[in-house]
């Protein structure tokens, strides 16, 4: 069964952290726990905020804040830790990570025209463009999505790590 990401924030609070980082969320049809890492719970809520309507920094505050609120500061260099070492830093995924719907555009446009051409010229054969783009589009914009909220979470600990060590710096 499945929760939805922005209900794990509020879930958390009832929920308990294992020895080994990992969660255990009531699931909700009450009949279990789901078991998620903090990472992997801490990019859903990532991925919540992306869906909302407002300004990277805006989003990247709301989920620090919800970083700060539910996870120990121990936790939060280890995710971070093991953010830096999943993160694939090549050259398609950076372009991927800044133009992810410019990336996806062309396959867009190949599954629009196999359609097109499927239909007006009456040609079955067409229609495995539409497939092949519209698949190849949508794993692009998934894989963007995901790389956009591993960034999200990375620059939220590292603003979290900044204003603990100006704290520290100033007592």
């Amino acid at each position: 069964s499945s929760v939805s990401a922005s209900s794990l924030f509020f879930m958390n609070l009832t929920s308990r952290c294992n020895l080994d980082h990992t969660v255990n969320l009531h699931s909700a049809d009450g009949k279990g726990f789901i078991k998620m890492s903090q990472t992997e719970r801490l990019v859903m809520l990532a991925e919540d905020q992306l869906t909302e309507y407002s300004t990277d920094a805006r989003k990247i505050e709301k989920l620090r804040q919800k970083i700060s609120l539910s996870v120990a500061p121990a936790q939060q260099k280890q995710v971070k830790a093991e953010l830096e070492a999943k993160l694939p830093r090549n050259f398609f995924d950076e372009i991927l990570l800044g133009q992810r719907q410019a990336v996806a555009l062309p396959f867009w446009g190949i599954a629009g025209l196999g359609l097109l051409f499927g239909i007006s010229f009456t040609q079955p054969i067409d229609f495995i463009a539409t497939g092949l783009g519209g698949a190849a589009a949508i794993l692009i914009q998934k894989r963007g999505w995901k790389l956009q909220a591993k960034d999200m979470v990375m620059q939220a600990l590292t603003e979290i790590e900044e204003r603990t060590q100006q704290v520290k710096s100033a007592d």
